[in-house]
């Protein structure tokens, strides 16, 4: 076949029809072809806009796969509205405003395409279309991938979007395509979008990833269905439910998110089965108001890489957890709000940071037959009116089993707490609650600790082997039926204002004995490093103060605030050794200001300021725990108070790192709680001044203002360290060292070609500093992966090293 030329071959039976015939356009060739008849086009670009009106079957010609290329200069290259066959062809769409492939009728099938448009949409099946597609790629950074409207449908298989501007695969009006073993990547928006009532995904062996939305959302009374899929490394949410929506996941994995894993509200309801939740920021599962629910069976949610609870339930919405695990996590379970309710079943939590379960501000919890292990509070109640009941439940290596608080009253029944550091069961500040079959063994303090003024209720509970004493009363004792002790511990625990125990193992004082500490027990260390700095766990070795300020100097850039670091540490260390010889110190001020944009290093110089502080003995720990304007400000009077103080409480010992502080006291503040985390803060930092060390950090011109909104702020932070931008040599070392680190090493020409490209990248108000270099890395690793691939033999050099061809291209 000569180029440029289309052979159709003819099926039918007609005598006046030749069975062959050569034209020299596509349209000629559509014209002549009838149903059934195949269209074999020769390699060549065409000019043409085409409509597929027949069951034909249209194709490039054998060996010619992607040298078939349909690109008019605008319109929409490729239009089906006929059950025809479309195969091995280039389709490139030069019309913004048009789709560069529509089907808009029949059963089609579309077979190894390449799709590539900077356009509305790549490939769009509207109305009663129901196509077939196989083997099809997508390319459009302009727009959406794959739309499906209007109540199309369609199969969709082995098929990729490799890039959209927007959602990679947008469903709307009452729409119900399938997808399996597909990849969507790289989009603007969401992965998967579906949205409007009647509109329906299903999605079987798919993998979204590299999104700059969330992985999957569905709103707006749509509904979606996951199968054995993979939604992973995110910018926004991993899933986002909204309005009504539903969606069901079976054996899908959520991972490497930085926000919340799946966040749902608005009425949404998702049915999550042998699904895991893992390496998320924010919460694993976010489920917020009435008539929103989440029930999940056999399910795993670990390794939480931020500070924010695993479960999150509140405005009167409901979690239900059947046979699932929870592990690795700051807290394990936040449930708030009246209305509000979970429902744990046959579960573990385990390796839980903080607390296991909590329940405030009017909210309900059932636990029946659960496993808390690893945990500083088990359970905890926290004030009036929340409740529930714990049934049936195994508490181990907790420091305290269950607190209730402040008018909680749940009832726990046949509960079994072993080996508390602290108390088994504590009870204080007007709490309530009703002990039914009850036990406690093993205690490093008491069974059961009830304060004055609680109207709590014990029966048939039985403690064993408690180092302080069975039971420890305040003068209001509670009411007890057939409560047992064994009584070990109990002479011990006597000072000589307490008297005698009785048969029963009862301890009566008039003043609290020194079991645990004020209203609420201290919360045990981190058995983990804390998430965003990595400091050692109690106990281990600490590092001199000289190798930290090594690993300082390791750090590319940042010259000046390595002397400021350097000046600060020269000061208490002296100080340190003046106090020793007997002579006067002078006052250091600990608590910092950083300044600068995002990416500057900020996180790290803090958490090796605490290691350094920790070397010098100024710190107990030294470890870093970072909060936000999220981790402080609650959504009630009164809870902002409370978040401070616990975040305060996590950092004793080390130092408490406030990035963004400044959006604790928006300019047009109003009735916002921030200023009330800031006042809280403030007295604590005053009634705590050798515990923690704060450091607060954002943007220069809004830290500026920060600290003139409260008078006590500024004379608290009085020394501000500045941390600049990178320049572009600085980006380049930053992006060898991660080279370096994971055994890649840059070819010849790549320095200089990445430091062009650093300088002529875009530095808006979102530019990232080092987070853009690690990025930039990880984006020629792929691209780099790429094109190893394509090669039949590697050498250890192809595999190693990094071109200026691997450079991704500029924003």
């Amino acid at each position: 076949m000569a180029q440029g030329t289309v052979q159709v071959t003819h099926t039918g039976t007609s005598r006046w029809r030749r069975r062959t015939g050569e034209y020299a356009s596509l349209a000629a060739a559509l014209e002549a072809a009838g149903d059934g008849d195949v269209l074999t086009i020769a390699p060549g670009t065409y000019r043409e806009n085409l409509v597929l009106r027949r069951a034909v079957t249209l194709r490039g010609a054998d060996g010619a796969a992607g040298a078939v290329r349909i690109a008019p200069a605008d319109g929409v290259p490729l239009t089906v509205r006929a059950s025809a066959t479309v195969q091995d062809l280039y389709v490139e769409g030069q019309d913004t405003a048009a789709p560069a492939l529509l089907v808009e009728d029949g059963t089609p099938e579309l077979l190894d395409l390449r799709i590539v448009t900077r356009s509305a949409s790549g490939l769009e099946v509207r109305g009663a279309a129901r196509p077939t597609v196989r083997r099809c790629t997508v390319d459009n950074p302009a727009g959406v991938g794959i739309g499906v409207l209007d109540g199309a449908g369609g199969v969709f298989e082995e098929c990729e979007v490799v890039s959209a501007g927007q959602s990679g695969v947008t469903v709307r009006g009452g729409a119900h395509p399938r997808l399996e073993q597909c990849r969507v990547h790289h989009t603007g928006g969401a992965g998967f979008s579906v949205t409007g009532e009647g509109s329906g995904l299903e999605a079987i062996g798919c993998e979204v990833y590299e999104t700059k939305g969330s992985g999957v959302q569905v709103s707006s009374r749509a509904a979606a269905h996951l199968t054995d899929s993979q939604v992973h490394r995110t910018s926004a949410d991993g899933i986002t439910l909204d309005t009504d929506a539903v969606l069901t996941l079976s054996d899908c994995d959520i991972h490497d998110v930085p926000e919340n894993a799946v966040d749902l509200r608005s009425r949404a309801v998702l049915t999550l089965t042998r699904s895991t939740v893992r390496r998320f920021g924010r919460n694993g599962l976010s489920v917020w108001d009435p008539g929103t629910r989440v029930d999940a069976n056999q399910c795993e949610i670990h390794d939480s890489t931020g500070d924010y609870p695993a479960v999150w339930v509140s405005d009167g919405a409901t979690a239900v957890l059947d046979a699932c695990r929870v592990h690795d996590v700051p807290d394990a379970l936040f449930v708030l709000d009246r209305g509000s309710r979970v429902d744990v079943v046959d579960s573990d939590l385990g390796q839980v940071r903080n607390t296991a379960v909590s329940v405030s501000d009017g909210a309900t919890a059932q636990l029946d037959d659960c496993r808390i292990r690893e945990a500083s509070t088990g359970a905890w109640f926290r004030d009036h009116g929340s409740g529930g009941t714990l049934n049936g439940c195994t508490m181990d290596a907790v420091q305290t089993g269950v607190i209730v608080t402040k008018g909680a009253d749940p009832t726990v029944e046949r509960c079994t707490v072993i080996s508390p550091a602290e108390a088994g069961f504590y009870v204080s500040a007007e709490g309530r609650g009703t002990f039914h079959g009850c036990r406690v063994t093993g205690s490093g303090g008491y069974g059961f600790h009830v304060m004055d003024g609680c109207r709590t209720t014990l029966r048939r509970c039985r403690t064993e082997r408690c180092a302080r004493g069975g039971y420890e009363f305040g003068e209001d004792r509670p009411v007890m039926e057939d409560c047992t002790s064994d009584e070990s511990g109990l002479t011990a625990a006597h000072a000589p204002s307490v008297p005698a125990a009785t048969a029963a193992g009862v301890v009566t004082a008039t003043q609290p004995a020194g079991g645990l500490l004020g209203s609420v027990p201290a919360q045990a260390p981190d058995r983990t490093p804390a998430a965003a700095g990595g400091a050692a766990p109690a106990g281990a070795p600490a590092r001199g103060s000289q190798e930290v300020l090594g690993e300082l100097d390791a750090l590319v850039g940042l010259d000046s605030v390595k002397r400021e670091v350097r000046t600060l540490t020269n000061m208490i260390e002296v100080g340190r050794k003046r106090q020793e010889a007997g002579l006067k110190a002078a006052s250091v001020r600990r608590h910092l200001v950083f300044t600068g944009s995002p990416g500057t290093g900020k996180t790290t110089v803090a958490r090796l300021y605490g290691e350094i502080l920790a070397s010098l003995g100024v710190l107990e720990r030294g470890h870093l725990v970072e909060v936000s304007r999220v981790d402080l400000v609650g959504e009630h009077i009164g809870s902002t108070a409370i978040r401070t103080q616990e975040a305060f409480d996590r950092a004793r010992g080390g130092v408490l790192f406030i990035d963004e502080a400044y959006a604790l006291a928006p300019e047009d503040s109003g009735r916002d709680f921030g200023r009330e985390a800031i006042d809280t803060l403030v007295k604590l930092m005053e009634d705590h001044r050798d515990a923690v060390v704060v450091i607060v950090a954002g943007y220069t011109a809004e830290m500026e203002r920060f600290l003139t909104v409260n008078p006590g702020v500024a004379s608290r932070f009085s020394r501000t360290i500045a941390f600049p931008d990178y320049a572009p040599a600085e980006l380049v070392r930053i992006v060898e060292q991660q080279a370096e680190e994971h055994e890649y090493r840059l070819g010849t020409g790549t320095g200089e070609a990445l430091l062009k490209y650093f300088t002529e990248l875009p530095k808006g108000p979102g530019f990232g500093n080092g987070r853009t270099a690690r990025q930039t890395f990880e984006s020629m690793v792929e691209r780099h992966a790429g094109r190893v691939a394509e090669l039949t033999e590697v050498s250890t050099d192809d595999l190693s090293l990094l071109y200026p061809e691997d450079l991704p291209e500029l924003p």
